[in-house]
């Protein structure tokens, strides 16, 4: 059983930048697709980023395309999320995702879910 643990979230202003970690245990981790989600007060989740096993493939919601980037390192079982640029719409509490397969932008594909951080951004 994977558990994952989100760090990094705070309080910053409009245009600063932050870098979520997400770190996993207890699993195989180098083999699962890893995607962050992110729940804005009153809103279903969405999806953000996700990352192949390998970290060659990478997929962005259009919100966020140019500004976040996703990576990992599978050596130290962690997946970041740097995000640049923040807007006040960036503003929610940020899950990271892990499931077998490609990566995927469909929540019901990842099997382990992180307890999530929050990010507010403040204009």
């Amino acid at each position: 059983q994977v558990q994952l643990v989100e760090t990094g979230g705070g309080l910053v202003q409009a245009g600063d930048s932050l870098t979520l970690s997400c770190a996993a245990s207890g699993g195989t981790f180098s083999n699962l697709a890893v995607g962050w989600f992110r729940q804005a007060p009153g809103e279903d989740p969405v999806f953000v980023a996700t990352i192949s096993w390998g970290g060659t493939g990478t997929r962005y919601a259009d919100s966020v395309k140019g500004r976040f980037t996703i990576s990992r390192d599978n050596a130290r079982n962690r997946v970041y999320l740097q995000m640049n640029s923040l807007k006040p719409e960036d503003t929610a509490v940020y899950y990271c995702a892990a499931g077998p397969g490609i990566v995927s932008d469909r929540s019901l594909d990842y099997n382990y879910w992180g307890q999530g951080t929050r990010v507010t951004v403040s204009s």
